[in-house]
């Protein structure tokens, strides 16, 4: 799925989710400016709360469970904060090889991951959690996406390193941005990348009203 195609099928999703929620309030547990920035494009209303909560990352866990109980955690800790609503918690993995790629911690760790993945495919792992707190019914999944990369000369790794698109994202790349460039073959969802599977959430929200 090109950016195109994922734009128009986000306002499609979007319609949908809208209509399932039906005057809830839904609240994005999460800072990530990239599930912001698909909700918006969604056209889904929402607001945001801050999660109390840091991400766990454990290579010894399996790592569907380790995304899905990240983001229930999250969803839980802005659950305590209201008493109504719809909470949206979200968590994203990059792994290759069974080792999970968080976010660099500067510029030389974001050009060793990179480094990495070069010419190689590796998984893309998004849990989603919904915590309705209006009949306390919660419900989590996740979505797993295989990306490829081409192979990147040193130039080209320094050069996107360069940019500071890496430093705040898992696996020290943005596929929606700057790091487009790095990826040669996608299977799966674009957006669940990007942070946020939306028709996982749309199947997940019609679990919990």
């Amino acid at each position: 799925m090109n950016i195109t195609e994922f734009k128009k099928n986000s306002l499609k999703i979007g319609r949908e989710i809208s209509r399932f929620l039906n005057g809830y309030e839904l609240i994005l547990a999460s800072n990530s400016p990239r599930r912001v920035e698909i909700l918006n494009l969604a056209r889904v209303s929402f607001k945001i709360t801050s999660p109390r909560y840091s991400d766990e990352i454990q290579n010894s866990q399996k790592h569907e469970i380790l995304v899905q109980k990240n983001s229930m955690k999250k969803a839980e800790s802005v659950g305590s904060q209201i008493t109504t609503g719809i909470i949206l918690g979200a968590d994203t993995v990059v792994v290759l090889e069974q080792e999970i790629l968080g976010k660099p911690k500067d510029e030389k760790e974001a050009f060793s991951m990179l480094k990495k993945l070069s010419g190689k495919w590796h998984q893309v792992y998004t849990g989603v959690a919904l915590l309705n707190k209006n009949n306390s019914k919660q419900i989590s999944g996740f979505e797993v996406t295989e990306i490829k990369f081409k192979m990147l000369t040193e130039k080209e790794i320094n050069g996107y390193v360069d940019t500071g698109d890496s430093l705040d994202k898992a696996g020290a790349y943005g596929i929606q941005e700057k790091g487009a460039f790095l990826v040669e073959k996608i299977e799966g969802n674009f957006d669940n990348v990007m942070g946020l599977p939306l028709q996982k959430v749309q199947e997940l929200l019609k679990e919990i009203l």
